[in-house]
Formats: C-alpha cells, structure tokens, sequence
C-alpha cells in the first residue's frame, strides 16, 4: 500500500465515523417515557466532571434521565424535557437562536419550553433548576 491509498483509506474511515456520530445523533429517542416528560424529576448533575463539563460554557447542554438541561447565553441554566412533543424525537439546545430545535420537522421551542415554531403543538415540560457551587440540581 502506498502513502496515497493510505491517506485515501484514512480519510474515508474518518468520514465513516464522523457520518456514523451524526446519524446517531438525529434518532428517534428510545425512552418510553410520555412525549409530556418524566414526571418526577429531581438529580443533581456535578459540573466539576467530565460528563457535565458542556453545562461550563454558555450554549452547553447535556442529557440526562429524559431530560436536556442547557446553559443559555446569559449563563442561566435551563431544563425541559429532551423529546419533541410532535413525535418524540430528540431536541438539542441552539444558543445562537436561544431555543431548543427538534432537527426532525423543524419544530423550534423556547427556552421555557413553549412551542415557537410547528409541527409540534404542545409545549416541552420545563423544570427548575437551582445550583449551589459546582451542583446543579434539576427537578419537578
């Protein structure tokens, strides 16, 4: 195998990858859970770890038992449950725009979790937060 085959090879493995991230990232969430949101809610998120460590910056946001919990442009935190209400899919957290964006039909929400824009027709169940040093508590 010569360097140029090689190049080749890597690059289309890494675009494989990276192909295979996205794909994963628009599916269909698997949670059970009613389109409305779990309903008892109430964890705490450490922000000094790695897994939490996008809530840090302004336009983070991270998922956890249902729920996405993002930190706005301002710095406030925010949480509501993470599937759209129009068919349960995954929404993310768009901090240019400061709305949550459900990239499936198009289906935009703010940050309290009021529909902005359809298909969607109901509102994303929004829950309280509260942080105290690096913890930030999220409930019903």
């Amino acid at each position: 195998m010569d360097r140029k085959e090689f190049l080749s090879l890597m690059g289309a493995s890494a675009a494989t990858i990276m192909f295979a991230g996205c794909l994963a990232g628009c599916k269909k969430s698997s949670d059970s859970s009613s389109t409305d949101g779990p309903s008892n809610v109430d964890f705490t998120l450490d922000l000094s770890q790695s897994a939490n460590a996008a809530l840090n910056n302004n336009g983070g946001y991270v998922y956890h038992g249902g729920v996405i919990v993002a930190r706005t442009s301002t710095g406030s935190f925010v949480a509501v449950s993470q599937t759209c209400t129009h068919e349960s899919y995954n929404v993310v957290f768009q901090s240019a725009n400061n709305r949550f964006y459900c990239a499936n039909h198009g289906a935009t929400f703010s940050t309290a979790g009021a529909v902005t824009n359809g298909p969607a027709s109901k509102a994303l169940k929004q829950y309280n937060t509260a942080l105290t040093g690096t913890s930030l508590r999220v409930y019903s």
